[in-house]
């Protein structure tokens, strides 16, 4: 079987490159540069790919946009140490087949990359019951505090971090400015924010963005 680790961290990717070929049959390419990865892709067939969530100058999610434009049949594996949860619903639309966390045993790491080459998809049971999401609860400070955020709050507050304009965001969303305006107060008022750049950070706060540059 042949893997493809991707991640910055050189003593991540020699670490799993040692358990993964501990398990015979399974060979381990790693590639530390995200730019080379494509290339890559176009001259070997690899049964898996492991990418990480968050890396320099392309994100994990991103990563696996441009390889499946090349290869729509590949298999790829988020393998991230941080929380997947708030960002469940922008990984699956970039195409992912699973996702596998660092603190795995060697065990349940070698059974995420055989189940996902043979076309089972991997995702930890929290996360099942967002597989038909419709909105995000996110818990406060205290117990009775609670936010609800739709999913078009969410697809809109991907935007609004991606610096757009408003109409920018209303052609992405495919909604008119004067709705927009409208989505947007309701969103500010939710937040108790008054400004863009306070609504990012809230939702960053929150959980609902993540806290690194995911976008």
């Amino acid at each position: 079987m042949e893997i493809l680790l991707v991640d910055d961290h050189r003593s991540v990717v020699e670490g799993t490159k040692m358990l993964l070929e501990s398990e015979p049959g399974m060979n381990v390419t790693v590639e530390t540069d995200v730019f080379y990865v494509p290339d890559l892709v176009r001259l070997k067939k690899y049964d898996v790919m492991l990418f990480d969530l968050y890396m320099p100058h392309v994100n994990g999610a991103d990563l696996a946009r441009t390889v499946l434009q090349h290869d729509p049949d590949a298999v790829i594996l988020i393998y991230s140490g941080f929380e997947i949860a708030p960002h469940f619903n922008l990984l699956m639309e970039s195409g992912v087949s699973g996702f596998i966390s660092k603190t795995s045993t060697r065990d349940q790491l070698i059974q995420a990359v055989r189940c996902a080459s043979q076309k089972i998809a991997m995702v930890p049971m929290q996360l099942l019951k967002q597989l038909r999401r419709q909105e995000i609860v996110v818990r406060g400070e205290r117990d009775h505090e609670r936010t609800v955020i739709t999913q078009e709050e969410d697809r809109l507050l991907r935007e609004l971090a991606k610096g757009k304009s408003n109409k920018e965001i209303s052609k992405a969303l495919m909604i008119s400015q004067r709705s927009l305006e409208y989505s947007l107060t309701e969103l500010f008022q939710k937040l108790q924010v008054s400004s863009r750049v306070d609504v990012i950070k809230k939702a960053k706060s929150l959980g609902i963005l993540p806290t690194e540059d995911l976008y």
